[in-house]
C-alpha cells in the first residue's frame, strides 16, 4: 500500500509507524526523545487552531476585531468573577511581557468590556455588564460548536484531564530550560 494510503488507513492523526514520528523538524526528532518533537509539532498545530477558534468564537459572540491575547485576557478577568490585578493576569497566563496584557486591558476597557477599580495602590479590572454578556455568549457558542462535537467522539474526560496535567508539568520543564538557555 502507498505511504499516503497507509497514513489515511490508520485514521486521522495516526501515521504508519514505519514512516517515523510526525514532526515539523526532523533534525530535532533525531535526538534522544523523538516523541518530544511529536508533542511540539502537536502543540504548534493545536496552538494555532486554538487561537483561530478563540478569535472566531468571540467574533460570533459579538466582539470582532480582537486578537487571541485579548480573548485570553477577557476570560482571565472573567475567571471566578472577582477583580484582577495586571500581575494576576500575567501570572495566570504565564506572560512575561506585561505590556501585552496592559494593551489588551486598555483595548477591552475601550470597548466597554472591562471596568477599572483599585486594590490598594494597584489598578484592578473586572467585567462590565457588556463583558459578561460577551463571555456568556462565547460559552454558549463553545458548548454548541466545540464541546458537543468533542463529547460525541467519545473522548475520555479523565484522559483529557491527565493530558492537561502533563502539559502543565511540561510547561515547567520548558520554563526551566528557557532560564538555563538565557544564562548561556
Amino acid at each position: 500500500m502507498p505511504k499516503a494510503l497507509r497514513v489515511a488507513a490508520n485514521g486521522p492523526g495516526k501515521a504508519d509507524a514505519s514512516l517515523g514520528p510526525i514532526v515539523s523538524s526532523a533534525h530535532l526528532a533525531a535526538g534522544a526523545m523523538p516523541s518530544l518533537s511529536e508533542l511540539e509539532f502537536g502543540l504548534i498545530l493545536l496552538g494555532h487552531a486554538f487561537e483561530r477558534w478563540m478569535v472566531r468564537c468571540v467574533a460570533a459572540a459579538g466582539l470582532p476585531d480582537v486578537n487571541p491575547m485579548e480573548v485570553l485576557v477577557l476570560h482571565a478577568v472573567a475567571h471566578r468573577n472577582r477583580p484582577k490585578r495586571l500581575a494576576d493576569i500575567c501570572l495566570v497566563l504565564s506572560i512575561e511581557d506585561t505590556h501585552l496584557v496592559t494593551y489588551a486591558v486598555k483595548k477591552l476597557e475601550g470597548a466597554g468590556l472591562l471596568t477599572s477599580g483599585r486594590k490598594g495602590s494597584e489598578k484592578t479590572v473586572s467585567l462590565s455588564a457588556k463583558g459578561e454578556a460577551v463571555v456568556k455568549k462565547y460559552g454558549k457558542i463553545r458548548e454548541a460548536l466545540l464541546v458537543a462535537p468533542v463529547k460525541a467522539t467519545g473522548a475520555d474526560e479523565k484522559r483529557l484531564s491527565e493530558i492537561a496535567s502533563l502539559m502543565r508539568a511540561l510547561s515547567g520543564h520548558y520554563d526551566q530550560a528557557a532560564r538555563a538557555a538565557a544564562s548561556l
